[in-house]
Parts: structure tokens; C-alpha cells; sequence
């Protein structure tokens, strides 16, 4: 009966961003689960190129040829996001900055009219005994900037109680 020993593994250079997931294939594999890994890799390299023959070795060709591929997909994706970390850092990649209406007809403003609970309810997305508590929780103050945080359009409102509505703060 002769000793057969497999032989150690091959250190193989990996791109950054593929650690972790060379990291957990190399975890199924070291659970046992080789040729169920090796199966799933020809799969996911097939669909990355039908065109190689293939043969999932470490050190084979077509495996150095997808390694090459990736790193040069991963050096043009990291070059992109240097630029527009550049550009961001820069100021000319604004984003706080309001766009531009694409049309150049004036908006008329719409008067809102008082509330009754539920509707506003609708409007600040809550249901209406959460307004109320809230209304009656918050001084008037703190219940109007409650509302513009929560108002589509960030309108305050206040109630009344002689009318039983809620009317827009401007």
C-alpha cells in the first residue's frame, strides 16, 4: 500500500476586491466541499467566457487568463472611481446643489387649505391618532417644525382648535 500525500497548496496572487469571496471558497473547501466548489467555479467561469476551455487548477491557463481578465476590469473600475472621488473632492461633483427645472414655465403656487386630522394624517404619512398625540405631546412650536420635517413640500402646520382644522405655517 503506498502513501499518497496530496500535495501542498499553490499561493496564487488575487485582486483586492476578490479576497473575501476567495476567502469563504477556500473555507468550503477546507469543509469538505470541493467538488460541489469546483462545479459551481466552472459554472460562474463559463458565463464570465464561453470561449475557454476549461480547467480549474490553480496554475492552468484559463484560469490565469480569467485572473488577468478581472484584474484588468478591476484597474478600469478603480481608475473610474479615482476620478470621481477627484471630482467629488474637488467641488465639481456637487450633489447639494439643486438641478435645474427642465421646463422654463412658471409654477403657479397652490394655496393649501386647512386640514381636518385625517387628511393631514394622509399628508405626513402617520396615522391620525399618532397626530394627535404628537400635536398634543409637542408644544405648538415643536409640533409646526414636526410637521415641515414630515410635509412633502416641508410646510408647517398648526392647529386650531376654535375650527378644529389644521392650517399651513408659512
Amino acid at each position: 500500500m503506498t502513501d499518497q500525500k496530496s500535495s501542498p497548496s499553490e499561493m496564487i496572487r488575487v485582486p483586492t476586491a476578490l479576497i473575501p469571496v476567495v476567502r469563504r471558497l477556500s473555507k468550503l473547501h477546507r469543509q469538505g466541499h470541493t467538488i460541489a466548489l469546483l462545479q459551481g467555479l466552472e459554472e460562474l467561469i463559463s458565463q464570465f467566457d464561453s470561449n475557454i476551455d476549461i480547467d480549474v487548477a490553480p496554475s492552468s491557463k484559463s484560469v490565469l487568463q480569467l485572473e488577468k481578465k478581472l484584474e484588468t476590469k478591476l484597474d478600469v473600475i478603480t481608475k473610474k472611481l479615482e476620478l470621481i472621488e477627484r471630482a467629488m473632492a474637488s467641488g465639481r461633483y456637487n450633489t447639494t446643489r439643486p438641478r435645474r427645472q427642465a421646463y422654463s414655465y412658471q409654477q403657479s403656487q397652490v394655496e393649501l387649505q386647512p386640514k381636518a386630522n385625517e387628511n393631514l394624517a394622509q399628508r405626513l404619512a402617520v396615522s391620525p391618532q399618532s397626530l394627535i398625540a404628537e400635536r398634543e405631546n409637542k408644544s405648538a412650536q415643536e409640533f409646526i417644525s414636526w410637521t415641515r420635517n414630515r410635509d412633502p413640500m416641508s410646510v408647517g402646520w398648526e392647529w386650531n382648535d376654535k375650527q378644529g382644522l389644521y392650517y399651513p405655517v408659512k
